[in-house]
């Protein structure tokens, strides 16, 4: 989402600049007679691209030539600073998660060096050919890279929190950023009044990262796999060497869990086309991928009604083991508890937590779904790492619950059921309201911005472990139905009679 506080005129005024701008552009088309850029800022959106009339399905939208993308082919940045371009074999550089390559701290990645990039564009102002799209890029983000602590402690027990990584940001930018800068001030900064404090670069490198995040494009995509990898159209580039690029009205498109146009990636040029018929007035909507609400807002700064589906939620390992420790009979020492521990997370597969999600289709050929997401079970990996725990309970300290849970597999997958029952509603207490209180919030009606996001993201990662926990609790009736009818798994009638 766009956030910017000039005024309507200004908005207005730099909106069909960069419209005429890209008109302008050798190569460039947009379809002036069926679309048209639009403010949408009283929806959340920003800017947004408007079907004028009624659009027909596979029509041609607009098209940006490759030479006009802003990326290390194109900037001049290339000749002043040949020596930075070199990303190396390695190609280490700001993952996901935000962690940078501690090995290699001065290099620069495709990321980081796109970072230069706009700076150095932004900084030529008038000079840079791209002024005009620089000028309508956001100048402030609601991601939660940007929010207060207080802002912050609004999403509560979700693991997004842990997950902005605003330190590793600023030690990334000061290493890879700041020190090019300050190395090359006669190339930043022609005009040494214009020279800005090392706090001004790094907003100015959070901005442009930022920018980033929300529209950069894979420029090395190939697009005979676009059916496969079709969520990754816009990207993090994770391995670091992929040519980044920041495309040109590309970027003005907004997108949700359901859309009605592409970014086709052709030799020449990226186009944009409508996938399905459009009808007048419609917004013209692209898709970033099945992304819950909690990375959405992560990466774009919005949550939306549609991505709900895809929400996930993360349940600690630790507490799958409090639990089933507290149903352990009998004194075990805490050196046994500390070797089992060891033994289990030793394991090639040990996850330190396990993500739940729920089944849901993909969106078909024309960016639509068509039937509902549904909570259908637990992560076969779960299962595994209880079983590698239960293994080294035995193998450790003999616990008779193990043992017994071991040598039963109805036994054991009741136990299973009941400590991940518990684990789950561990997780939800987690959170400092209760689901029925955040839709009690939403429903009122008086929540605004980022507020209001935050709720968004905890009610829905609320509402996913209540659709598990009511899963757990069929299966485990199911599990006592069977039991009742005379029926087992595989152990035979004896099994029964070992059961604790």
């Amino acid at each position: 989402m766009e956030v910017d506080s000039d005024a309507d005129s200004k908005f207005g005024e730099t909106t069909r600049s960069f419209v005429s701008w890209f008109l302008a552009l050798p190569g460039a088309t947009f379809r002036s007679d069926l679309i048209t850029v639009e403010d949408l800022r009283n929806r959340g959106a920003g800017r947004g691209i408007v079907a004028r009339q009624d659009i027909a399905a596979d029509t041609p939208l607009f098209s940006i030539p490759r030479n006009t993308i802003i990326c290390a082919a194109t900037s001049t940045l290339r000749d002043r600073i040949p020596a930075i371009f070199d990303l190396g074999d390695d190609g280490a550089g700001l993952s996901d998660s935000g962690d940078e390559d501690e090995s290699n701290s001065s290099s620069q990645d495709s990321w980081t060096l796109l970072i230069l990039i706009l700076i150095y564009e932004y900084l030529r102002g008038d000079a840079s050919p791209w002024k005009q799209y620089l000028d309508v890029l956001p100048s402030s983000f609601d991601t939660p890279m940007f929010w207060s602590p207080a802002e912050l402690s609004e999403l509560q027990a979700s693991a997004v929190v842990a997950k902005v990584g605003k330190e590793d940001a600023d030690r990334m930018i000061t290493s890879k950023i700041l020190s090019v800068v300050r190395a090359h001030e006669d190339v930043f900064f022609p005009c040494a009044r214009d020279r800005l404090g090392d706090t001004q670069l790094l907003e100015l490198a959070h901005r442009m990262g930022s920018a980033i995040m929300a529209y950069a494009f894979d420029l090395e995509k190939d697009d005979e796999n676009e059916e496969v990898n079709e969520e990754d159209e816009w990207v993090e580039d994770r391995a670091g060497k992929t040519m980044l690029g920041m495309v040109p009205m590309a970027d003005t498109l907004n997108a949700d869990a359901e859309f009605n146009a592409h970014i086709n990636h052709g030799e020449d040029a990226l186009t944009a086309t409508t996938l399905r018929a459009i009808k007048a007035g419609e917004e013209i909507l692209n898709y970033y991928g099945p992304l819950s609400s909690a990375e959405l807002l992560r990466r774009y700064g919005y949550v939306t009604a549609k991505h709900s589906r895809y929400d996930v939620v993360e349940l600690p390992w630790d507490l799958v083991e409090m639990e089933l420790r507290e149903r352990v009979v009998g004194r075990t020492a805490p050196s046994d508890w500390e070797k089992i521990d060891q033994l289990t997370r030793s394991d090639e597969d040990f996850e330190e937590s396990i993500v739940l999600e729920r089944w849901t289709e993909d969106p078909d050929s024309a960016g639509q779904l068509s039937s509902a997401a549904v909570f259908t079970g637990l992560p076969d990996e779960l299962a595994e790492q209880f079983k590698v725990f239960l293994k080294a309970a035995k193998k450790v300290a003999n616990i008779e619950l193990a043992v017994h849970a071991m040598s039963d597999k109805d036994m054991r997958k009741d136990l299973y059921l009941q400590v991940v029952l518990g684990a789950l509603q561990a997780r939800e207490r987690e959170y400092a309201t209760s689901l029925e209180d955040d839709e009690r919030l939403l429903n009122e009606g008086g929540l605004m911005g980022r507020h209001e996001m935050a709720v968004w993201v905890r009610r829905g990662e609320k509402q996913l472990l209540r659709e598990a926990q009511s899963w757990v609790r069929r299966e485990a009736q199911e599990l006592r139905n069977k039991a009742s009818d005379g029926t087992t798994t595989d152990d035979g009638p004896a099994a029964k009679k070992r059961r604790l």
